[in-house]
């Protein structure tokens, strides 16, 4: 059957397989440093084709179009991360995506032909990292962003179908949660006494803020008179020298307003006029990004130098147990729990998405639950 050619929509034609019509084709063509060469699309209908057709060409004229004959993992994924991925997601997600791809992924399976990448290469790679001691959670980062990625290649007709569709990735390993007893937070509390980011320790665990949340934190953010905050940004971590920046929150519900305790303001208040006199002190030399929470030079704080030269020397000298800078977010959930604080209202404080995470993550930490539990079904039941 001769192929059919609407109005600037390349040709399109019946796709016989075995003797049979199975669908329709389309064609165009695409300039490579090879000369001309034809491209094909597929569909169900011969409308499907004929907007397939319509999408390609538009993509080829506007030079979205690879030559795909030789192209390699690593620079599809280079195209996909800066044509495709870039605006469809949060900075901060596109930063933590980047930096997958270019730590992992493309020293790995960079080479490889797009055309060629199987199952098995995905497969070992999640094995190799695995075995290097990354964790579960962050191979599974890996795969997700692996999966969407070649996702939009079978959408682009770069390849046929997702081999990452049959790799299973490794199920994250549940994070344990070793809040900090009352009086174990006390003891932290009052070994801060006197440091340089008191005010920061005080808001973690009054509050529950994050780490980037702390650490993106601005004064133009802070209303002490009125004894409130907003969180409007967390920090994220640059995709090409891993160096961090200010990005959006998590979720909408991370941008919230807390109420803040008079513990809190004054402790905000007394290092506000540490601030000033650092500022004044180094003159010129002070780059100012009206941080709350800034190096001594008004620059971002590396959350990696916080744990390692501020945090840990902390649960030294106050003799609490080596834990995580997350679990001081714990601890403020825990202490909030044992005084009966409605699971909602800590859910708000957090910034959780929802109540339903507020309560799957801190369930145990509700006080009674059981008994609670088992006296309503024998109350109920007579």
């Amino acid at each position: 059957m001769a192929a059919k050619r609407g109005n600037g929509e390349g040709s399109i034609y019946p796709h016989i397989r075995n003797g049979k019509r199975v669908g329709y084709r389309g064609a165009y063509w695409i300039e490579t440093s090879e000369g001309p060469r034809r491209r094909y699309v597929s569909g169900k209908t011969r409308d499907e084709v004929r907007q397939k057709l319509i999408r390609a060409m538009a993509d080829r004229d506007a030079g979205l179009v690879l030559d795909d004959r030789n192209l390699t993992l690593g620079e599809y994924l280079d195209r996909w991360l800066s044509d495709a991925h870039r605006g469809e997601v949060r900075q901060s997600t596109f930063s933590r995506d980047s930096y997958l791809v270019a730590r992992h992924i493309r020293p790995a399976l960079g080479r490889v032909r797009l055309r060629n990448l199987s199952a098995l290469h995905i497969q070992r790679l999640y094995r190799e990292r695995l075995d290097s001691g990354l964790s579960g959670s962050t191979v599974q980062k890996m795969h997700h962003v692996l999966h969407k990625a070649l996702a939009q290649a079978v959408r682009w007709d770069l390849i046929p179908r997702n081999p990452a569709d049959a790799v299973k990735p490794p199920a994250p390993a549940a994070r344990e949660m070793h809040p900090l007893s009352a009086d174990e937070a006390r003891r932290l509390l009052e070994a801060a006494r006197g440091d340089r980011l008191e005010a920061l320790y005080v808001l973690a665990i009054y509050t529950g803020m994050r780490q980037g949340e702390l650490l993106a934190l601005k004064w133009e953010d802070v209303d002490l008179n009125g004894r409130s905050l907003r969180v409007r940004r967390t920090l994220t971590r640059k995709s090409g020298d891993g160096s961090y920046d200010l990005g959006e929150p998590k979720t909408r519900k991370s941008r919230r307003t807390i109420r803040l305790s008079g513990r809190v303001v004054e402790a905000l208040r007394s290092h506000r006029s540490r601030q000033a006199e650092e500022r004044l002190r180094l003159g010129g030399l002070y780059r100012d990004q009206g941080l709350v929470f800034a190096g001594e030079t008004g620059s971002i704080i590396n959350p990696s130098n916080l744990r390692s030269r501020s945090f840990g020397p902390l649960l030294e000298r106050a003799g609490v147990p080596r834990i995580t800078f997350h679990d001081l977010r714990h601890t403020c959930a825990s202490l909030l729990f044992q005084k009966n604080v409605h699971p909602k209202l800590v859910q708000e404080l957090l910034g959780h998405a929802s109540v339903a995470i507020t309560l799957d993550t801190y369930s145990h930490m509700l006080p009674g639950m059981g008994e609670e539990a088992a006296d309503a079904m024998s109350e109920a039941l007579g």
